[in-house]
């Protein structure tokens, strides 16, 4: 049976093939919301979702993907590989400039592969740990030599995973002190204008875009509004355009899905597959046991979080691996709803019903009532929890510093495992100050073995092999909490047109995107 939020989908999707204009036209300035308020919007080295979705129309990657996951040409026209599938060149453009007039070339490629992404950036480092070197050939030729071929190099190269940053403004700096970070550069279709925060982040045409005609609009307004209601009115009164995934509230979307001239996409996270989680500090307390964090996933009631507070989008989670994900082991055993279980695990471990803290996700009023859902679904079976809210700074601090119990976040699975599963599990990738990497705090010498040999073993078969190995082990010692598999549909105007032309929809969209109006 559909849920009202899935039939209101399907009705929306039928309205998407409106009549528009043959041809695009230029003109106009998108309205928008970004929820919560960015930290800030240097790409790489923050990752927050609402990061990603504005700078993504700042900086640029070398490549861009289509839902199919197929790569296209961005800052690369074309790239070839070796017979021994280790040697990856990439041809760059000749055309493209900073945002302050400054060429773009291979250097900048190198600075920012091998230099700041290897320093701030936990999601290029699965790449960067298999590359044994990265050279400028030329200008305009970039030369990447991996240890040994590894499957999923060519997808790497999305826009907020491999960003490319100006070597000229950040070499021999305090990146995280830049002064350019409050005013990014990017080679992207559109400029940073200007940021009165808590009101909006504006960005205007890059008038010396490459892509010939490209981008459409003049700019695009991201009004910050911290209120679920009032961003939702905000839609309904025609402030806003376009409702990106997380910016009104899941029991708002069936109700606006039905207002006039309103279409509806789920498309643009094919990339992506968000996927939410609790993080479960696995360094001290009762989060340490195994026992517990078992008992925390039988104490959970998924399903209710699912069917309730997230109208029926998206889905539980059998394990570590998404549904989507490649790889994903069938055969485990689930963690189903059982307060019993989860009492009988406490009493074995001796819990003694000390508290834990919890931190909510601070990104809207879903979220915070997926919090006490938890922390009450806990209480039933004899865990007290202390709820601690924090703003998007302070909650990125405190998972930074490891100063939690447990904690909501959600992460991109990025296509393919080595990309974006096993960064949460590698040892290896323990590091404080990021809330992105393997923020729980969890070793284990066997599931390092498995990733890692996973990641570059061939065939496809052979790494199923081992990606299976490695999901039974973490399916005993859950070091997180699987959540969801997250479902987020995009609300827009249906003279909005083009706006998800890729598998990171609006993130890089923008720059299709034109008014029929």
């Amino acid at each position: 049976m559909k849920t009202p939020l899935a039939l209101a989908i399907a009705a929306a999707a039928l309205s998407v093939s409106t009549v528009h204009a043959d041809e695009p036209r230029h003109g106009g300035t998108i309205d928008t919301i970004i929820q919560p308020e960015p930290p800030g919007l240097v790409l790489g080295m923050i990752q927050n979702a609402p990061t990603r979705t504005v700078a993504g129309n700042i900086y640029e990657g070398l490549l861009r993907y289509t839902t199919d996951l197929e790569p296209m040409p961005q800052l690369a026209t074309d790239w070839e590989v070796s017979e021994d599938g280790r040697t990856w060149t990439f041809h760059l453009r000749d055309d493209v400039s900073w945002h302050d007039g400054e060429p773009f070339t291979a250097e900048d490629v190198v600075f920012s592969a091998d230099v700041f992404h290897r320093e701030l950036n936990p999601s290029a480092r699965a790449v960067l740990q298999h590359i044994e070197s990265i050279e400028a050939v030329d200008d305009y030729t970039v030369e990447f030599t991996l240890d040994e071929p590894f499957g999923p190099f060519l997808i790497s190269f999305e826009a907020g995973t491999f960003t490319m940053i100006p070597k000229h403004l950040y070499e021999g700096t305090d990146f995280r002190d830049n002064e350019h970070n409050n005013h990014p550069i990017g080679t992207g279709p559109f400029k940073f204008d200007s940021w009165d925060r808590g009101t909006v982040i504006q960005l205007v045409r890059n008038d010396d875009y490459y892509e010939d005609d490209l981008p459409y609009l003049d700019g695009i307004n991201w009004h910050i509004i911290p209120d679920g209601a009032s961003r939702a009115v905000a839609y309904e009164n025609g402030t806003v355009d376009v409702l990106p995934y997380g910016t009104v509230e899941n029991f708002d979307i069936p109700r606006l899905a039905e207002l006039d001239n309103t279409c509806m996409t789920e498309a643009g996270h094919e990339y992506f597959s968000p996927f939410a989680m609790l993080w479960m500090n696995n360094r001290e307390g009762p989060t340490a046991d195994k026992r517990f964090r078992q008992a925390v996933m039988h104490a959970m009631d998924r399903e209710f979080a699912r069917d309730v507070l997230w109208n029926g989008l998206g889905n539980v989670p059998l394990g570590a691996f998404g549904s989507n994900a490649r790889f994903q082991n069938p055969d485990l055993e689930p963690y189903d709803h059982d307060p019993e279980r989860a009492r009988e695990l406490l009493d074995e471990m001796g819990y003694d019903g000390e508290e834990v803290r919890l931190l909510p996700l601070p990104y809207g009023e879903t979220w915070t009532r997926w919090a006490e859902a938890v922390q009450q679904n806990l209480r039933e079976v004899g865990i007290e929890v202390r709820t601690e809210a924090t703003d998007v700074g302070g909650w990125n601090q405190r998972l930074g510093d490891w100063d939690y119990d447990l904690a909501f976040t959600y992460l991109f699975q990025y296509g393919d495992p080595a990309l974006g599963i096993s960064r949460t599990y590698l040892s290896t990738n323990i590091e404080r100050g990021s809330p992105w990497n393997n923020v729980e705090g969890y070793e284990n010498e066997r599931v390092d073995e498995l990733f890692n040999e996973a990641a570059t073993a061939f065939p496809d078969e052979e790494r199923e092999a081992l990606y299976h190995e490695v999901q039974e082990i973490l399916q005993e010692d859950v070091p997180v909490g699987w959540l969801l598999e997250l479902g987020f549909p995009t609300l827009y105007r249906c003279d909005v047109q083009d706006l998800v032309t890729s598998g990171v929809g609006v993130n890089d969209g923008f720059k299709d995107t034109w008014l029929d109006r």
